[in-house]
C-alpha cells in the first residue's frame, strides 16, 4: 500500500472512531425509552424491509464461491423471511431487558452522613470484529446502543451487502426517534489494515471485542492498545462421573457435541469414570458413530470401542468444531478436574452426576467460564442464560465472562451524595 494510500485509512479510521467518541457522550444520558423505541421500530422496520434486505443478501451469496466458503460458512451468511424474523424478534427481547444504565449496584451511608453509591454506566466506544453472519450485527448493534455504547462494526466482506443494509435500516431509524447518527457504524473498507489503524485508536475507543478464528483474535490481543474481550478456542468437557445416570448421560454428551458441531460452546471432549466406562461408553459411543463422530481415545477407549482411533495430546487439547471427539477414562472425579483445568479452554464444562457432593466439588474446582450440571455444554449462550442476544462468550476474567450482554458492557462509577460534608 503506498504511504498516502496508508495516510487516507488512517484518517478515515480516526474520524469514524472520533464521531463514535462524540456518539458515546450523548448516548450515555439517552433515556432509556429512547434507546428502547428505537430498537422496537428498528425490528418493525426490518420485516418492512424484507424483501429489500433479501436483494442485499443475494449479492452476498452469489459472492461466497468466490470467498472460498464451505456450504456450512454460506448457510450461515444467508438470510430468509424466518431469519429475518428472527433478528427482528431478537431486538424486541434487548427492548425489554432493563435498561443497565444508571443502575444503582450498591449503596452505603458513611458515619458522617455521605451517601456513596457505586452505579452503572457504558464504557464509551466499543470496536466489533466479528464473522460474517449478518445478524450478529443487528444484535451487536442493540445491545451496545441499549447499554449506552456507541459501536464501529467491522464485518466480514462476505456479508458486507447484507451488514449495510441492516445497519441502514437501523440508522434510518435513529434519525426518527433521536439516537445520535454515529451511535452504529459500520466500516465501509474491507482493507484489512484498517483493523491495526482502529487498534491503535485508544483515545477514542474503550473496548475490542474480536469474534472469529483464533487468528483474528490473537491478532487483536496483540495489536489492541485498549482491553479486549476474547476467547481463543472453546475444547469443551463433558465428565460422567460414577453416579451418573445412564440416560442422562447419553442425552447430554450427545446433545453436547451433535446439536450444533461447529460452535464454540459444542463439547469437544468426553471424560469417563473408570468405574462406569464399560458400562456407559460403548452406548454413548454407538449413538455419536452414528451422527458420525469419529472417537479418539485412550488404550482403555480403544478396548471399549472397536472404532475408536489412538487419540495423542493435542488431541485432547483441540477444537475440533467439527465430527472428532476425544475421549478418556479416569480414574477419579479429582483426575478428571485436573485434566479439564490442564487442557481444556476454560469456556464450558459439565458434569452429569447424582452425587450433590461431586457436582458441588466439580463447580467450585473447574476453571471455566460456565460450568453446567446434568445439563448439556451447549445453554452457555447468552439467550439460553436469560440474558437476551450476546456479543460473544468470553474466557477471559477481566472484566466480563461467559456471554457477555448488556452488563458486560457496562463500567461504573462512584457518585457520593453530601449535605456539605468537608473532610478533617
Amino acid at each position: 500500500m503506498a504511504v498516502a494510500e496508508d495516510q487516507d485509512l488512517k484518517q478515515y479510521c480516526v474520524e469514524v472512531a472520533r464521531r463514535a467518541k462524540t456518539a458515546s457522550r450523548q448516548l450515555a444520558v439517552l433515556s432509556g425509552a429512547v434507546k428502547n423505541e428505537w430498537l422496537r421500530r428498528g425490528a418493525d422496520r426490518l420485516q418492512q424491509q424484507t424483501e429489500w434486505l433479501l436483494q442485499e443478501n443475494a449479492k452476498d451469496l452469489a459472492a461466497a464461491p468466490g470467498f472460498g466458503l464451505t456450504e456450512a460458512q454460506a448457510d450461515r451468511l444467508k438470510l430468509s423471511p424466518e431469519r429475518i424474523a428472527g433478528i427482528a424478534e431478537g431486538l424486541q427481547q434487548v427492548a425489554m431487558l432493563p435498561d443497565p444504565v444508571g443502575e444503582v449496584m450498591q449503596s452505603s451511608v458513611r458515619p458522617n452522613g455521605l451517601n456513596v453509591q457505586k452505579v452503572r454506566v457504558p464504557l464509551g466506544v466499543i470496536f466489533f470484529i466479528y464473522e460474517s453472519r449478518p445478524n450478529v450485527t443487528a444484535d451487536a448493534a442493540a445491545l451496545c446502543v441499549k447499554s449506552g455504547n456507541a459501536v464501529i462494526l467491522r464485518g466480514g466482506k462476505e456479508a458486507a451487502h447484507s451488514s449495510k443494509a441492516i445497519v441502514d435500516v437501523l440508522n434510518q431509524v435513529g434519525a426518527e426517534v433521536g439516537i445520535p447518527p454515529d451511535a452504529v457504524q459500520l466500516v465501509s473498507t474491507t482493507d484489512r489494515a484498517a483493523v491495526g489503524h482502529f487498534l491503535a485508536l485508544d483515545e477514542y475507543i474503550s473496548l475490542a471485542i474480536p469474534r472469529g478464528g483464533e487468528g483474528l483474535i490473537r491478532r487483536v490481543a496483540a495489536e489492541a492498545r485498549m482491553p479486549v474481550i476474547k476467547h481463543f478456542s472453546g475444547n469443551c468437557h463433558v465428565y460422567i462421573d460414577r453416579a451418573a445416570d445412564p440416560e442422562m448421560a447419553l442425552q447430554i454428551t450427545v446433545n453436547s457435541k451433535c446439536q450444533r458441531m461447529g460452535v464454540c460452546n459444542a463439547a469437544e471432549s468426553l471424560l469417563v469414570h473408570a468405574d462406569v466406562a464399560d458400562k456407559l461408553l460403548p452406548p454413548i459411543a454407538s449413538e455419536l458413530e452414528r451422527q458420525g463422530v469419529q472417537l479418539r481415545g485412550d488404550a482403555k477407549v480403544q478396548e471399549l470401542v472397536a472404532t475408536a482411533v489412538a487419540a495423542d495430546e493435542e488431541d485432547y487439547r483441540a477444537e475440533f468444531l467439527g465430527p472428532i471427539m476425544s475421549v478418556r477414562v479416569v480414574d477419579s472425579l479429582e483426575e478428571a478436574i485436573g485434566l479439564i483445568n490442564r487442557d481444556g479452554s476454560g469456556h464450558t464444562d459439565a458434569i452429569v452426576t447424582s452425587d450433590l457432593a461431586a457436582a458441588r466439588h466439580f463447580a467450585d474446582a473447574v476453571d471455566s467460564a460456565a460450568v453446567m450440571i446434568n445439563a448439556s455444554t451447549r445453554f452457555n449462550d447468552g439467550a439460553e442464560f436469560g440474558l437476551g442476544a450476546e456479543i460473544g462468550i468470553s474466557t477471559d476474567k477481566f472484566h466480563a465472562r461467559g456471554p457477555c450482554g448488556l452488563n458486560e458492557l457496562t463500567s461504573y462509577k462512584y457518585v457520593a451524595y453530601g449535605d456539605g460534608q468537608i473532610r478533617q
